[in-house]
C-alpha cells in the first residue's frame, strides 16, 4: 500500500505558512485543533449516511470547543461515563441526545444517568442488564455483539461485546424485565480498513432479528458503532465508499425497510482536525556503528501518543522545514521524553527525515485530533497534560 510521505498530501502551502505563524510563540508540546475541519467532517458523514443518527463518541476528543461545535451541527452524543454526561449537560446538551454506550457501569452511575434523563443504554452482560433494569426502568437497551475486529489498526475485540448466542439469551431475558430490548450494537474496530467487516456484522444482526421475531420480540435499531477511518500514513478508501458499501449491506439484509440506524463516529470526526507540535529534545546513537539514530521528542506515549502502542497508529510526521523533493534523508527511531522504557513510539517502522534536522527543531504530528489529549497522562514524570489551542487554517 502506497504511503503518503509528502506534507503536501495533508496541508496546502498557504495552510502550512499560516500554521507556522500560529505556532511561533507557543511552547511545545501542544495540540492545535481546527474546528472548521470538524464541521466539514460532520457534514460529510451526515450527507453520506443521511438515514443514520449520529452519536459523536465524546471520548475521542472531549475538548469543550469540539463538543460545542458538534452540538451546533445537531449531533447526538455517545457518553461513556458520568463525567462525560456532566460535561455535556454543562454545555447545554440535553440528556435525550445522549446514549450511555459503555457496557461497564456501576449501578449508581446508571441511576445517575437515568435521573438526568438518559434513556438509551448499551449492555453485553447479565450483570449490567440487571443493573439497568433496576436503576433505569423502561429504558431502551442496545445489546453489543462481540466481533474480532480484523482489518482494524486499533481493534476493540475481546473486552467488549458478547457471543451472539449469549446476546440472544440476554434479549430473551430482557423481554421479561422492566426494560425495552431495542436493538443490537457492534464495533468493527477503530480505523477499520476492511469494509467487509460491516457486511458480516449486519448479516449477524439480521439473523438475530429473525430468531427473536419467533419469540415475538421485534428489535428496532442497529448501532453500527464507529470504525470509519481518518487519514494516517497509509491511505484508506473514502468515506463515500464506506457509506455506499454499508448502505448496500443494509439493503441486502433488510431490504428497503431497514431498522433505525445509529452510528458513533469518533476518530473519523476529529482525527484530521488536530496537529501535535513537538520539539526534538535529543538526537543520539546507541553505539558507534549503529545504523539508525534515536530521535527523542518532548511528546510520547504518556503525553497523548498512546496509540503508537505496538506501532498500531502511524501518524504522518514532518519536519517544520519540510519541502518537496528533500534529499539526503535517513530513517530514525522515534521515542518520547519520559523515563519509562516503554516510551518508544516507532522502532520497527522508521520515519524518514532530512539529515539537516537538529535538536530544537519542531516536528508536526498530523491527524492527531482523536485519542491524544484525552489519553494524556496526569503528571507522569511531572509532565503536565497536553495543552491545546484552537486555530484556523
Amino acid at each position: 500500500m502506497k504511503e503518503l510521505h509528502s506534507i503536501d498530501n495533508y496541508l496546502t502551502k498557504a495552510e502550512l505558512i499560516n500554521f507556522k505563524k500560529f505556532i511561533k510563540d507557543k511552547e511545545t508540546p501542544f495540540l492545535a485543533v481546527n474546528l472548521e475541519q470538524v464541521r466539514k467532517n460532520y457534514d460529510a458523514l451526515h450527507s453520506s449516511l443521511p438515514y443514520a443518527k449520529i452519536y459523536y463518541a465524546v471520548k475521542a476528543n472531549p475538548i469543550d470547543e469540539v463538543v460545542k461545535t458538534l452540538d451546533k451541527k445537531g449531533s447526538n452524543f455517545d457518553v461513556a461515563t458520568i463525567y462525560e454526561i456532566d460535561q455535556c449537560l454543562r454545555l447545554g446538551i440535553t440528556a435525550d441526545r445522549m446514549s450511555y454506550g459503555n457496557p461497564i457501569k456501576k449501578a449508581r452511575d446508571i441511576a445517575y444517568a437515568y435521573k438526568k434523563g438518559i434513556r438509551i443504554f448499551a449492555t453485553d452482560s447479565i450483570s449490567d442488564l440487571e443493573k439497568i433494569a433496576k436503576n433505569a426502568p423502561g429504558s431502551k437497551v442496545l445489546f453489543r455483539l462481540l466481533l474480532e475486529g480484523g482489518g482494524a489498526d486499533w481493534p476493540l475485540s475481546k473486552k467488549f461485546g458478547s457471543h451472539p448466542d449469549l446476546i440472544y439469551r440476554l434479549i430473551l431475558k430482557a423481554s421479561k424485565m422492566n426494560v425495552i430490548p431495542y436493538g443490537l450494537s457492534f464495533h468493527v474496530g477503530s480505523q477499520q480498513r476492511d469494509i467487509g467487516q460491516w457486511d458480516n456484522a449486519i448479516a449477524l444482526c439480521r439473523y438475530l432479528f429473525d430468531a427473536l421475531q419467533q419469540h415475538n420480540i421485534k428489535l428496532k435499531a442497529i448501532n453500527l458503532g464507529g470504525g470509519f477511518p481518518t487519514t494516517y500514513v497509509h491511505p484508506t478508501n473514502s468515506l463515500e465508499v464506506y457509506a455506499k458499501e454499508i448502505t448496500k449491506f443494509l439493503h441486502d439484509d433488510f431490504g428497503d425497510d431497514f431498522p433505525e440506524i445509529l452510528i458513533e463516529p469518533g476518530r473519523s470526526m476529529v482525527g484530521d482536525c488536530g496537529i501535535i507540535v513537538s520539539e526534538i529534545v535529543m538526537i543520539s546513537k546507541k553505539s558507534r556503528l549503529d545504523q539508525h539514530k534515536w530521535m527523542y521528542l518532548d511528546v510520547g506515549k504518556f503525553n497523548g501518543l498512546i496509540e503508537t502502542l505496538d506501532e498500531s497508529i502511524k501518524y504522518p510526521i514532518f519536519w517544520e522545514k519540510a519541502k518537496k523533493g528533500l534529499r539526503n534523508t535517513e530513517r530514525v527511531i522515534l521515542a518520547g521524553p519520559t523515563c519509562d522504557s516503554a516510551d518508544i513510539l516507532y522502532e520497527t517502522y522508521k520515519y524518514k527525515f532530512p539529515k539537516g534536522v537538529k535538536e530544537g527543531d519542531k516536528l508536526f504530528i498530523l491527524s492527531t485530533g482523536a485519542y491524544t489529549q484525552s489519553y494524556s497522562s496526569i503528571y507522569f514524570n511531572g509532565f503536565p497534560p497536553l495543552k491545546h489551542y484552537i486555530y484556523k487554517k
